[in-house]
């Protein structure tokens, strides 16, 4: 067993100011995940999350196999997408999510024989291989940032690449929010394949040390972490922070760490931070040659019989996991992806899957955020703020200027939705605000 007074901070690190602690007892129970069926019709996502089209290799009609290239990355932001299951292209179709944009995705018929599931999987050595032919594999397999904006992790590679200060990358297992399940189950089932796709991660580029940023009540998950991590060459080691939302935000993370780097004397550096689903799928790409065809996903909700934590294919449909699930109790008020705090609401169940996805919920209640509310200026909002704003002063100014863009705020909101989730008059304060922020920073 390892010495965990040699491993482990004693001390625990938190930022400094706002933020919530979040409960909810309608999430999946954290204990093991079940296989989603296998589906029938999958609509496979052609573009998550760049406005440059991908190379379509494949026509209406045309039978592909579990695993098959479909598209090809087409400059900046692009990922290539294999077929999650084997069948017959029966269409390209397109739908309008919840924020207005247009996405498209190839639908697929299930036809015929899989070629890796159910087979015998073969490992491919990769310890000997090249950086560059690590990160070329990466991209080859289309594998994305799975806990972000599915940005191609080939590409932050290259950026890390040319940084010349030292690099660090940080393995993010923080479990602030209750709908993170799927990540926490994934890290118990797959601990092996988190830890050796970090290292396969860091050979890729000059990483000087890997930083397990895990939740502080989750000891017994870093001590496993870094019996793996300690058959390897580069040193590794546990930061215990606090669990208090947002503390997984990128922003309240870097704080914490540094603020840990001073105390302990080390020199971090740029920060390269991955999370366990991007690492798993880096792992299958790497050592099994396998393109990212499932993710973890968390299942549930006050209007849900059965929550779970399923390992889904990608592009299966969201009725069908309702379904497996039991179906609803009664219709459900909202239904939406993510979490509570900071999901998107859905319209159509017949919206896929994708490699960001993470959790799918449906509650019996609705909020009724009321724009026409009136704000009892309860000082709740600012109170909760990681960021330190007034979001109340910031709403009123949106609000009664919503129509000028050339209207200047001191706004640097990342959409958390503390502001929100706390304020007695539920006004829409955090949707009011982050869009407006991202206008400011995309203008």
């Amino acid at each position: 067993m390892i010495n965990l007074n040699k491993i482990f901070t004693e001390k625990i690190f938190s930022f400094p100011k706002g933020g919530i602690t979040f409960e909810d007892d309608s999430v999946p129970p954290r204990s093991s995940s079940v296989t989603a069926f296998l589906p029938s019709l999958s609509i496979i996502p052609m573009n998550e999350n760049s406005a440059n089209p991908l190379n379509l290799i494949v026509s209406v009609g045309q039978t592909v196999k579990e695993g098959m290239l479909l598209g090809r990355s087409k400059g900046p932001g692009t990922a290539n997408i294999h077929s999650s299951i084997p069948g017959r292209v029966i269409r390209i179709v397109s739908w309008e999510n919840a924020e207005g944009k247009i996405n498209d995705g190839i639908a697929i018929l299930m036809e015929g024989s899989f070629e890796k599931l159910g087979k015998h999987e073969e490992i491919f050595p990769w310890e000997n291989m090249l950086p560059h032919d690590i990160q070329r594999t990466i991209a080859e397999f289309g594998v994305v940032e799975m806990d972000g904006e599915a940005r191609p992790v080939s590409e932050i590679i290259s950026s890390f690449r040319s940084v010349k200060e030292t690099v660090t990358l940080v393995v993010r297992c923080v479990f602030d929010d209750p709908w993170l399940v799927a990540d926490y189950v994934l890290c118990k089932e797959r601990t092996d394949a988190v830890v050796e796709g970090a290292i396969m991660a860091a050979r890729s580029c000059k990483i000087n040390r890997i930083i397990f940023a895990i939740s502080h009540g989750e000891k017994e998950l870093g001590e496993a972490f870094l019996e793996i991590a300690q058959k390897w060459s580069i040193p590794a080691s546990v930061v215990l922070v606090g669990s208090r939302y947002p503390q997984r935000n990128k922003r309240e993370l870097e704080l914490v760490l540094r603020n840990y780097a001073k105390k302990a004397g080390v020199d971090l550096g740029s920060l390269f931070i991955l999370g366990p689903a991007t690492l798993a799928a880096i792992y299958d790409a790497v050592k099994k040659q396998k393109p990212v065809l499932e993710r973890y996903v968390a299942v549930g909700g006050t209007a849900l019989n059965q929550p779970q934590v399923m390992k889904v294919r990608i592009g299966t449909r969201i009725r069908d996991l309702f379904e497996e699930c039991g179906g609803f109790k009664k219709i459900p008020k909202r239904i939406a992806t993510g979490s509570p705090l900071s999901g998107h609401p859905i319209f159509n169940l017949d919206e896929p899957v994708t490699k960001t996805s993470y959790a799918f919920f449906a509650l019996l209640e609705e909020v009724d955020r009321n724009k026409d509310n009136n704000c009892i200026s309860c000082g709740e909002c600012r109170n909760v703020c990681p960021v330190g704003l007034d979001p109340e002063d910031l709403y009123k100014k949106i609000l009664i200027n919503s129509s000028d863009n050339s209207l200047q705020i001191n706004n640097s909101c990342h959409g958390c939705g503390c502001c929100e989730a706390v304020c007695p008059s539920t006004l829409p304060l955090s949707s009011a605000i982050a869009p407006f922020n991202l206008r400011e920073k995309n203008g």
